[in-house]
């Protein structure tokens, strides 16, 4: 059976959505994040060195990115679901969204938590302002500048169909939902319509919740 070594509030619970959508029967492998450095367990590094979630293995294979584990999940089990039909521009821009998730999206909102934590973490006293007014000016200058570019860049590609790729509901979208839920629990979204509505359908489809009681606690829903 396919198994999805699915750690709590991570990129595998759009993994777990998406099987949800497809009907794969599966099973999941649970790992929980050390709760003070947030980071994956060392289990992980047994099932892929780097030590990351997602990962799932089936028919013998080990696929990690959730990239590549939603395109090998489309194009093994999609029976022509959930991916435009190759050769059309809605194709391409299901690509382009399949790669701009974790290439162009994150980066941003993975450096205002880096600065959030420079400016909080333990350090002599005579540091701590340096470290602050660093952190500051980084997201002062550039990653909120990024931020709201980029953002405000998807909210207007949205407004068109209200899915990233034509018409209707793709695997893309299922990509994309991890950076948006994300920035919307730290209010990064939050004037910007297309990506609320958003949000709103997809976790109103039965799949989405389904995924949601298998995989237990979501946090970056609240932003805790």
């Amino acid at each position: 059976m396919l198994t999805v070594h699915h750690l709590n509030n991570s990129r595998s619970q759009r993994v777990l959505w998406l099987l949800e959508e497809l009907g794969v029967p599966y099973g999941i492998k649970r790992y929980e994040r050390d709760p003070k450095t947030m980071l994956a367990p060392p289990e992980l590094r047994a099932v892929h060195p780097l030590g990351k979630s997602p990962v799932i293995t089936d028919a013998g294979l080990k696929i990690a990115e959730s990239g590549a584990i939603i395109e090998y999940l489309v194009d093994r089990y999609g029976a022509g679901r959930f991916a435009p039909p190759p050769g059309t521009p809605e194709r391409l821009r299901y690509t382009y969204w399949l790669h701009y998730a974790e290439g162009s999206a994150m980066p941003p909102l993975l450096l205002k938590l880096i600065a959030r934590r420079i400016a909080n973490a333990s350090m002599p006293f005579f540091a701590k302002p340096i470290a602050r007014k660093i952190a500051a000016s980084l997201q002062a200058n550039f990653v909120d500048p990024q931020l709201k570019l980029h953002f405000g860049y998807i909210d207007n590609e949205l407004s068109a169909t209200g899915w990233f790729a034509g018409n209707d509901f793709t695997a893309a979208d299922v990509q994309m939902s991890f950076p948006l839920e994300a920035a919307t629990a730290r209010g990064i979204t939050a004037e910007l319509p297309a990506i609320s509505a958003f949000l709103q359908r997809i976790h109103a489809r039965p799949a989405y919740q389904r995924a949601l009681e298998r995989g237990g606690k979501y946090e970056i829903l609240t932003g805790d």
